[in-house]
């Protein structure tokens, strides 16, 4: 496996570099293949990164945040951003590395990214050019359009972020564990020992949203993994705590402007 031996030859400042963009080179690309369950573990690039699957769903994690990735959406990952991925099914990922610099983004983090058919169709023909170098016209023109449109892509807020402090955290693994049956706030509280005032409290100093919002916004995040694997809207309205698969949509109507259905047809038919 790749990148296995890459791994080996991580720097000791814990920055790969086996990828980054060599000497006359602007974007380097990787294309690769993996199977269900595989993760490539935490590490960090020289340079900035564009995290983009044709197939499959991938979780990234990096520090206490987690994201869902599927076609539609890519993740902005700034150089020197340690980050692990998990496959929670097969995925086709197709990766771009920039110079720092090359894309001038506000975000100073990870950022999930919206992929419209024409930047995905860009994304491609880097891979398919491998590498895009400075003293190549048509390289050159392709990087521009690159740059621009990574540059204007729209931000997708579908980050889930994980409190610190322990009532919290432990509050936040057990939603994360159980979501069906889904408890309700004030038993998995009572549970934990923390009351629902203190813990409201707790999230939005932690996390910046209040609990139920982050346990909303948890929901819709994993059911991005199950409609992409092919549950039918009625069945991943069950398997993310929704009694009625009406709330669920419209829920996701209001997040991602779409029903679950048609956002699953342009997903899987870009």
């Amino acid at each position: 496996m790749q990148w296995r031996h890459s791994m080996s030859h991580m720097r000791q400042d814990g920055i790969l570099r086996d990828f980054d963009p060599r000497r006359g080179v602007s974007i380097a690309s990787l294309a690769y293949e993996y199977p269900s369950e595989f993760l490539i573990p935490e590490h960090a690039h020289g340079s900035d990164q564009l995290i983009y699957a044709t197939s499959g769903v991938m979780e990234v994690h990096s520090d206490r945040t987690m994201w869902m990735i599927p076609p539609s959406f890519a993740l902005w990952v700034p150089a020197r951003t340690r980050h692990r991925i998990r496959m929670p099914m097969a995925v086709s990922m197709r990766t771009l590395y920039f110079r720092p610099g090359l894309v001038r983004r506000e975000e100073s983090s990870c950022t999930v990214l919206s992929v419209p058919s024409l930047l995905r169709e860009l994304v491609l023909e880097v891979v398919r050019a491998g590498k895009l170098r400075f003293q190549n016209p048509e390289h050159c023109a392709l990087r521009d359009l690159v740059v621009l449109h990574v540059t204007r892509a729209s931000r997708v807020p579908t980050e889930i972020r994980m409190p610190r402090e322990p009532r919290a955290h432990a509050v936040a693994s057990r939603i994360l564990d159980h979501l069906t049956p889904s408890p309700s706030l004030q038993a998995v509280c009572n549970e934990v020992g923390v009351s629902a005032r203190t813990l409201q409290r707790l999230f939005r100093n932690e996390v910046g949203i209040d609990a139920d919002s982050w346990r909303r916004q948890m929901r819709l995040t994993k059911a991005i993994e199950f409609l992409v694997a092919g549950l039918s809207v009625k069945q991943v309205a069950f398997a993310v705590g929704y009694n009625q698969p009406s709330a669920f949509v419209s829920a996701f109507r209001r997040t991602f402007g779409v029903t679950p259905r048609v956002w699953v047809d342009k997903v899987c038919n870009p």
